[in-house]
Formats: structure tokens, C-alpha cells, sequence
């Protein structure tokens, strides 16, 4: 009896291992191949038939990673999901990931995501392990740009200042936290990193104890608008110049944002790091194209709602034509503005 009894949870967990349901293979143009980073080879067992009505609803379901609950990426992600929902004919779910760079992972391997928000220098991590990159990954829309802010003590007063000294740049998974390291090493400036929420590290600059913080983000940054800080806090500039082409844009700071701390007619130069709805290049015609395709047809169309009240100020300012540094327009994308630039020819 004792050993039956023992035997009764093993036979339970079996029994509940079999009501789990199969998860289907990704196609075969989205699963990792040799090499490249973060890969996960996982074996599932064969999908049961599907029933009708989940043919339904997944024949216009398109994945959409957005990044950290936290972030401006998944709030713009959630409000297109909202304006492009056209029932069974579109529904686009955005996901909650660890970041920029892991919603390009995601992109390139996680089953059901077909677009992802993306800061565009995300792909420098994968150059070297996936040398073809900028041929899987598309962009449909340059969403708004995330200027570089580089606020230090008063005794700082250039970049080389910085040398060997506490810079912080925000906690891990945040664009600071990656892109702030990566652009300091093209500027050539071996700091001291530190990894911790920004509210923190500018409290720690007022004792001292920290040189500078590193923002990258859409400026008016409400800390630097609302803080106070001594006389001498101030942006460092970063001009723009070849180092940054391949992913980065020319942006500035002044007065109108930030009046405590920029001389009215000043201004502080910088880089900005621009964000990114990309999609997969799922093979024209295929069923994952159409989708995407579908998506980028509706979220065109309805822009205007977008910009509208109710829904973030950061999509009033935004051109459906801007470019993207190092990446090609989604076809589909590129279709619509053909379309709409015909039309406003003929009716001239």
C-alpha cells in the first residue's frame, strides 16, 4: 500500500502533463539558426487539428512586442493594438518583454511575433552572429526619436572628464542601459558603469558621489524639467558625426526644453537614437506577410486617430515617411506611400 500511495502523484503529474495542449513549430524562416545569439531549440510534439473557430482567429492575429510595462514603447504598442482592431478581420496583440534588444529577439525567434518596437541600434548585437540582419528585419515606422542626454556634476566640463569616473545609466533593460554603453565606446571613454534607477543616481550627483547620469529617452525629460539642481549641472554636447551614421540621427537640446538649465538661444548638441516598429521579412505573398501587410494597411489608414485626443502626444509628430537609418521600408509600407503620393499627383 505504501508504495502505490507513493506512486499516486507521479501518475498525477502524468495525467496533467497530458491535457497540456502542443504548441506549434515557428515556419522555418523564423527559427534560430546556427550561430546566432539567444537561441532556444525547443522539441514540441505535433499540434492537435485546429477547430474552425481557432482558424479564425488566428488568420489575422499579428504578435507585437513592445517592451517594458513601463516603457513609451508598449503604451504606443497597446494604442495601436486599439485603433487597428478590426475583429476577425485584424487583431494585434502587443507583448510585454525585457526590452528594445530582447523585442528584437523576440522578432527574430519567439513564435506569434510578427512586429516589434526596436531601438535601432539594437542590431549592432547581432552583426557579427547574424550577418544578414538588415535583410530579415524591415521597418514599417520611425516612431518618434530617444535624444541622448548627458547631464554631469558642475566640476565636468567635456566628455574626457568622464574618464574613469561614475556614470550611470539607468537600470538594466532600459535604453540608456544598453545604447549608453555602446555610444561611449564610440566616443572612445572608458567609464565607471553603474546600473540603477536614474532617481537614485541624481541623488547620489547632488552628494557627489556620482559624475553623470545617462538619459536616453524623449526629451522633456520631467526630471531635468522639474528637478532643481545646483549652479554648474548642466548636458554635455555630442556632436554628430560619422561614428554615429549607421544608426543615429543629429538632435539638439535648449531652452524650450529645458529653461532651468539652457540659456535661452543656446543650444546642446546631441544624438538620438530613433525607435523603431519593425516587422520580420516574412516572404511575399505568405500567409505572415499578408498579416503584417493587413496591419500596416489599417495602422496607415487610421494615423489621424492616432494623433488625435486621447492617445500620446509623441504620435502628433510623427511622418509616415521618415527614413530608418541601416534598414529597407517594409514593402507593404512602401506600397501605401507609393499609393498616396500617386493620388496626390493626379489630384493636382
Amino acid at each position: 500500500m505504501k508504495g502505490s500511495v507513493g506512486l499516486r502523484p507521479l501518475f498525477l503529474l502524468a495525467a496533467l502533463v497530458s491535457l497540456l495542449p502542443a504548441l506549434p513549430s515557428p515556419p522555418a524562416d523564423a527559427r534560430p539558426q546556427h550561430g546566432q545569439p539567444h537561441k532556444a531549440r525547443l522539441v514540441r510534439a505535433e499540434s492537435p487539428r485546429p477547430r474552425p473557430e481557432a482558424l479564425v482567429m488566428n488568420a489575422w492575429t499579428v504578435g507585437l512586442a513592445g517592451g517594458l510595462l513601463e516603457g513609451a514603447p508598449i503604451r504606443l504598442a497597446a494604442e495601436m493594438a486599439r485603433v487597428v482592431d478590426d475583429g476577425d478581420n485584424l487583431h494585434v496583440l502587443p507583448v510585454v518583454t525585457r526590452g528594445p534588444v530582447e523585442n528584437l529577439n523576440s522578432l527574430l525567434y519567439l513564435r506569434g511575433i510578427d512586429a516589434a518596437i526596436i531601438n535601432s541600434d539594437a542590431l549592432e548585437e547581432y552583426k557579427s552572429q547574424v550577418p544578414d540582419i538588415q535583410r530579415r528585419i524591415t521597418y514599417v515606422l520611425n516612431l518618434f526619436p530617444s535624444e541622448l542626454h548627458i547631464f554631469v556634476r558642475p566640476e565636468i566640463q567635456s566628455l574626457r572628464d568622464l574618464a574613469g569616473k561614475k556614470v550611470n545609466f539607468n537600470s538594466q533593460g532600459t535604453a540608456a542601459a544598453y545604447s549608453g554603453p555602446l555610444i561611449f565606446s564610440r566616443l572612445g571613454v572608458e567609464v565607471e558603469k553603474t546600473f540603477i534607477p536614474h532617481q537614485v543616481a541624481l541623488e547620489q550627483m547632488r552628494k557627489g558621489d556620482m559624475a553623470a547620469v545617462v538619459f536616453i529617452t524623449s526629451k522633456p525629460v520631467d526630471a531635468f524639467v522639474k528637478g532643481k539642481f545646483e549652479a554648474g549641472f548642466k548636458f554635455l554636447p555630442v556632436p554628430y558625426d560619422s561614428k554615429f551614421e549607421d544608426y543615429y540621427l543629429p538632435a539638439a537640446l535648449d531652452a524650450a526644453d529645458y529653461p532651468n538649465l539652457i540659456k535661452q538661444g543656446e543650444r546642446v548638441a546631441t544624438i538620438s537614437v530613433p525607435t523603431v516598429l519593425v516587422a520580420f521579412n516574412w516572404p511575399a505573398n505568405s500567409n505572415r506577410f499578408e498579416r503584417v501587410a493587413r496591419f500596416v494597411d489599417h495602422l496607415f489608414s487610421r494615423i489621424d486617430k492616432l494623433q488625435g485626443p486621447g492617445f500620446d502626444p509623441k504620435w502628433k509628430s510623427i511622418n509616415l515617411g521618415a527614413t530608418v537609418p541601416g534598414l529597407t521600408r517594409f514593402p507593404a509600407a512602401q506600397a501605401w506611400l507609393d499609393r498616396q503620393s500617386a493620388t496626390a499627383r493626379a489630384s493636382q
